[in-house]
């Protein structure tokens, strides 16, 4: 079986640059890194945030928002719409002219 990317470049190449990936990246990153900061907090920053946590629940809510990102991007792919008649005709008379 053939990969359906692998027919078309055009359509691949618009996945390149679609920014649900970009931001879902950016905010998982972030999020793993604030949880970790998160989790290493010491007893002083936990009570100036009044006794939160917050790199940790801030780093959770951005893991969540990037993970959503990525899947939004994995289900619902770019896909290059076909040009309307009209373009077409443009483009044929253009050419032809």
């Amino acid at each position: 079986m053939t990969d359906p990317e692998a027919r078309d470049p055009a359509d691949r190449s618009s996945r390149l640059f679609d920014l649900r990936l970009i931001i879902g990246a950016m905010f998982t990153l972030y999020g793993l890194v604030l949880i970790v900061a998160g989790l290493a907090d010491g007893s002083a920053e936990i009570a100036k945030a009044s006794g939160i946590r917050i790199n940790l629940w801030v780093g959770i809510g951005m893991l969540i928002l990037g993970v959503l990102f990525l899947l939004w991007a994995r289900l619902r792919p770019l896909r290059l719409e076909e040009p309307s008649a009209a373009a077409q005709a443009d483009d044929a008379a253009g050419s032809a002219g």
